[in-house]
């Protein structure tokens, strides 16, 4: 059987970049943190090892999904991409909340810092996750798991950026208390974005019609194809990013050619719906019959 990637596979070596950026990013702003007293960047140190640890797992992630199938595992390990973007997700709404948190603490008690190593630090901090978003940018919209990457370090970014003008309003006018604001206006950022990303991996997971397929209109083309004459249990869902799959059953004719009818089919919804992973079992008249009556005296 031949082995398919996901479509995050062919983006592992830019996540792998994205990691080392925000890992290099973490260990400076923790330790600057730390020296110049800046509750700040060391919470935003907390921020990008949450970021970062998100990143590793949807590298694992892809890695371990792209395993071949198995017997017990037909479709190998392709959702896992799926369900580690979910988690991802919840990663985020919790970085939300403690971002937002730790706004309305400094809002309260803030604390003298050395704005001086709050404007380059950030500044260098901002520089890397731009780099890390623009290897995601083109990935994140085929995968969901990549996706989740370039969330996480626009919110890296998002969370430089804040310390950055923080530190530059410390410096200019001594109010210590931008640093509460501009944290709780990026939780705030973040939310709907991660909504969104927890929205379209949880419809995934429940095996929702894909986005951008009308299964009204499958039916309508799979109805047009020489041969057929109704079609029923037609289902379609995601198994992982980039790889939609279709099954139904369909009723033929006794003049249908088999061969060449599922070979119009598949040509039909690879070309139209760019659905490469289509089933389709083919039934008799007398066999529509047949199963109506069994499913009847089953009840």
């Amino acid at each position: 059987m031949q082995h398919t990637h996901s479509a995050a596979y062919a983006h592992r070596s830019r996540l792998v970049g994205a990691v080392a950026l925000s890992a290099v990013v973490l260990v400076v702003e923790l330790i600057a943190g730390v020296l110049s007293n800046s509750v700040s960047l060391v919470a935003d140190a907390g921020h990008v090892f949450a970021d970062t640890s998100g990143l590793l797992l949807s590298t694992a992630a892809i890695w371990v999904a792209d395993r071949r199938p198995t017997a017990g595992r037909s479709f190998g390990l392709y959702r896992l991409e799926i369900l580690v973007a979910a988690l991802n997700a919840v990663l985020l709404f919790v970085i939300a909340a403690f971002v937002i948190l730790e706004g309305i603490a400094r809002l309260r008690e803030p604390s003298a810092v050395q704005s001086s190593v709050m404007i380059v630090v950030a500044a260098g901090a901002l520089a890397a996750d731009l780099g890390a978003s623009a290897l995601l940018r083109r990935g994140q919209a085929v995968s969901l798991t990549v996706r989740a990457a370039y969330l996480e370090v626009l919110s890296d970014a998002l969370g430089a950026g804040a310390v950055l003008v923080a530190g530059v309003v410390i410096a200019l006018t001594g109010f210590h208390g931008a640093d509460g604001i501009a944290a709780i206006f990026i939780g705030i950022l973040i939310l709907p974005r991660t909504w969104r990303l927890l929205h379209e991996s949880l419809d995934v997971l429940l095996e929702a019609t894909p986005k951008g397929i009308d299964l009204a209109e499958v039916e309508h083309h799979i109805l047009e194809a020489p041969g057929v004459t109704a079609v029923h249990d037609l289902h379609a869902w995601t198994i992982t990013s980039g790889m939609n799959v279709v099954s139904a059953h369909v009723v033929v004719s006794e003049d249908a050619d088999p061969g060449r009818l599922i070979d119009h089919l598949s040509d039909c919804l690879a070309g139209d719906f760019d659905i490469d992973h289509s089933t389709f079992q083919l039934e008799t008249p007398e066999h529509v019959l047949w199963e109506g009556r069994a499913m009847r005296s089953q009840h």
